[in-house]
């Protein structure tokens, strides 16, 4: 059985306590195993680290380079900036409407560094838990 993490490191994961939205966002490359930064604009950041930003790259290109994330699950975090609707996302990465990136595995033990894009650009980063979350 996988242990749960603690109330506290939980709640520090989800509001954005382990660290600070990036000022480049970078996604795992296929090829590589290791983090890519990419083209961004129009940022949004949270005190957290979520954000919103837009990407001119197309979702086909992405997709041939980096490395999808099966496992995205945006949460909702009170200091979110306006753009940044965990619901949503949530439900448009389960549709197919957007896509998930890994962005960085581990950027704290058992947290992983995730993007959200759609196919006009619109993209969303956040860091959740990963599957050595709690594990010593």
């Amino acid at each position: 059985m996988t242990p749960l993490l603690p109330v506290a490191a939980t709640l520090a994961l989800v509001s954005g306590a382990v660290a600070s939205a990036p000022t480049e966002v970078a996604l795992t490359a296929i090829e590589t195993g290791q983090p890519e930064p990419i083209l961004t604009d129009a940022w949004q950041a949270g005190e957290g680290s979520l954000g919103c930003f837009h990407t001119p790259l197309s979702l086909a290109l992405l997709t041939e380079t980096f490395a999808v994330y099966d496992a995205a699950e945006p949460r909702p975090v009170p200091q979110a900036p306006p753009c940044f609707d965990a619901a949503q996302i949530g439900a448009d990465l389960a549709s197919g409407s957007a896509l998930a990136f890994l962005g960085a595995r581990n950027i704290a033990p058992g947290v992983d560094r995730v993007v959200a894009v759609y196919p006009d650009g619109r993209a969303y980063v956040w860091q959740q838990p990963n599957d050595l979350a709690g594990k010593n």
